[in-house]
């Protein structure tokens, strides 16, 4: 026998057991995103390797350390999309969707790190994002931020996530801070971690996101970015922060929150939950005004952020393991003898003609009839309907109640339709 092959490490199956989770989180993100006016735009998974060192940075993590990046036959460097953003904008721009405009775009698809796989975080992982251009005031920050909770509220998980907020400022407020930062780790320095004293060098700012408790005791009394702000950066985060209480969405103002992508300026956010240990955050982003124009567009503002699915699926099978779990089939039909064989097809067939969104499945491969209600029970399915000579002869169909404590009844053809449709409301 030859050797079996397995998926790569940090890239998944998604079995029919956990599919149905999957659709109904998909499901509930179009909705949402619908209601608000949010157009969806797709693009590659493959993209050049420049797009992500250009717009993420070249000393960051993910593309020092994570990207799938490899040579082609016309040895042009091309990578697996490690997020989605950059795509949205290198698409915006080649399509001339961005300059002079205003576009409320969503995504959804398969992004690729490698890292070290962890629970609710793989190599192969699924973000659903949304990014809006051409908007300079707080009104879209808060927009945004409102849609993703709109998205708790759905889910039903509202009360087990917090928004922390901050603002980074200008460019020019933030170059201005590093330099205070810097200075005062270093002053510092024989405290720090191997990672932080590598990011003093390259990346400053994300030595305020260190996850070492002894590098945030040394972070706890560093300069505050938001002290350091340009006046216009006070006024549009003070105006978002007065959009955000007249809404009634709460929220902390987190000092250290820096996101870890190069692009961010002004607004950034995150959603976090303590239900998922120390993968807490759930969504994140915030605004990127310089992005457009530093992947060869025309200056425009945006901004947007991302979920990654696995982490959010993750958290509702967590919170409630049994709630998003809806059986594969409806209706499940059979014949007791063989001259009832057609006639299944037929009943199901009509159903499936005049109730599309019944899910009915028909039954294959013979077997007495116990052996057919152990697949029918088996199935999930909350009805079976029965067919044999006696039902051809009178016209009608025998309904057996299979996750209800209720005597089998018979329904006369002719009625069966809006039989269906009173035992199924939901559909």
């Amino acid at each position: 026998m030859s050797k079996q092959i397995q998926a790569i490490r940090g890239m998944n199956d998604c079995l029919p057991v956990q599919s149905g989770l999957w659709q109904y989180v998909e499901g509930v993100i179009r909705q949402v995103v619908a209601s608000y006016g949010y157009q969806e735009i797709r693009t590659p998974i493959v993209e050049s390797t420049d797009l992500f060192k250009r717009s993420i940075g070249e000393v960051t993590d993910i593309v020092e350390k994570e990207m799938y990046t490899f040579n082609d036959r016309n040895n042009d460097s091309l990578t697996l999309r490690p997020e989605g953003t950059a795509s949205v904008v290198r698409a915006g721009n080649e399509h001339g969707l961005l300059y002079n405009q205003q576009q409320r775009l969503w995504y959804m698809g398969p992004m690729f790190r490698h890292e070290r796989p962890q629970k609710g975080r793989y190599r192969q992982f699924h973000q659903f994002g949304i990014e809006a251009f051409g908007f300079a005031g707080p009104d879209i920050d808060a927009e945004v931020i409102l849609l993703s909770s709109r998205l708790w509220q759905r889910f039903g998980i509202q009360q087990h996530v917090s928004l922390e907020i901050n603002s980074l400022g200008s460019n020019e407020a933030r170059s201005a801070y590093k330099e205070q930062l810097v200075a005062y780790l270093q002053s510092r320095q024989s405290e720090l971690d191997e990672d932080s004293l590598r990011r003093l060098d390259s990346n400053p700012l994300r030595v305020l996101d260190s996850k070492n408790p002894q590098v945030q005791a040394v972070v706890k009394d560093a300069p505050k970015l938001i002290d350091c702000l340009d006046a216009q950066s006070q006024q549009h985060f003070q105006a978002l922060c007065e959009r955000l209480d007249k809404l009634g969405i709460q929220y902390r103002v987190n000092s250290a929150l820096v996101r870890g992508l190069d692009y961010y300026n002004r607004t950034v956010f995150e959603w976090v939950t303590e239900s998922l240990g120390a993968q807490g955050t759930v969504c994140a982003g915030g605004r990127y005004d310089g992005l457009v124009e530093q992947l060869g567009g025309k200056a425009t503002q945006g901004v947007g952020f991302a979920i990654g699915l696995e982490r959010l699926v993750l958290l509702l099978q967590t919170l409630a393991p049994d709630t998003y779990v809806a059986p594969a089939v409806d209706i499940y039909v059979t014949a007791v003898d063989d001259e009832a064989q057609d006639a299944i097809w037929q009943v199901a067939e009509q159903l499936r003609e005049q109730l599309p969104w019944v899910r009915t499945q028909t039954h294959c491969g013979g077997g007495n009839v116990k052996k057919q209600m152990k697949k029918a029970d088996a199935s999930g399915a909350k009805l079976a309907f029965l067919l044999g000579q006696s039902e051809l002869q009178g016209q009608y169909v025998t309904v057996k109640f299979l996750r209800e404590q209720q005597e089998q009844i018979t329904v006369a053809n002719q009625d069966l339709v809006t039989f269906v449709q009173t035992q199924l409301p939901g559909n």
